[in-house]
């Protein structure tokens, strides 16, 4: 599980080559202010499959944008798939909206857990370790391969070119946008810390713990 790189939408220069038989005509500096909205990816990659699963966000890249991604492939593609499963295990970053630090994201994902009636054990790579991380170079480089050279005019374009990405390997790719506004700055509830049904493992429990779900 991990975030993508932020696209703006508008009119937009991007690396790669465009076929086309009318002159392509772009803004010269990429200014937030100049765009007609924002997308933000955040993929989930099955390494049993070799499927990706993406939600592009259009707000703010947030550990509840991280967690609405999470949730949507759990009731849309993970139910279906893996229908006895009693846990999933996520290998994240450490950093970002999925951040091992930040305690809202936790939060969300005891919530889930709760929601959903299914573990959810949580990996984490340390600092600088990232690049181990799969989706890094089994899903990543090859969606930014099928959006070279494209203008990213609408959302709608950013869904279809990242949800066409494929590889030699027998990638599929699914997106799906989540047009939902997202607040920064969100605070976990009072008495969440000491509350939290958090489980920390004895090695390095900073990186690895698991929401248990809570019935009753």
């Amino acid at each position: 599980m991990d975030g993508k790189k932020k696209e703006l939408i508008g009119e937009f220069f991007r690396g790669g080559t465009l076929y086309t038989q009318e002159r392509v005509h772009v803004n010269d500096h990429d200014f937030r202010s100049l765009a007609d909205g924002i997308a933000i990816p955040h993929g989930l990659y099955d390494i049993t499959l070799n499927r990706g699963y993406l939600t592009i966000g259009t707000s703010h890249d947030t550990s509840e944008s991280a967690c609405d991604c999470l949730r949507h492939y759990r009731y849309t593609y993970g139910s279906v798939l893996y229908p006895h499963a009693t846990s999933l295990l996520l290998l994240c970053d450490c950093g970002g909206s999925n951040s091992a630090r930040y305690y809202i994201f936790k939060e969300l994902l005891q919530a889930l857990a709760d929601e959903s009636g299914r573990e959810i054990r949580l990996a984490h790579y340390p600092p600088y370790t990232s690049k181990y991380n799969p989706i890094e170079h089994r899903l990543f480089p090859h969606v930014s391969r099928a959006c070279q050279g494209l203008i990213f005019r609408s959302i709608d374009i950013v869904k279809e070119a990242m949800g066409n990405a494929s590889a030699k390997t027998g990638l599929q790719v699914v997106s799906t946008v989540i047009d939902k506004v997202c607040h920064t700055g969100k605070k976990v509830a009072e008495g969440f810390k000491e509350q939290m049904k958090i489980v920390f493992d004895e090695y390095l429990p900073k990186w690895n713990y698991r929401a248990i779900p809570v019935t009753g």
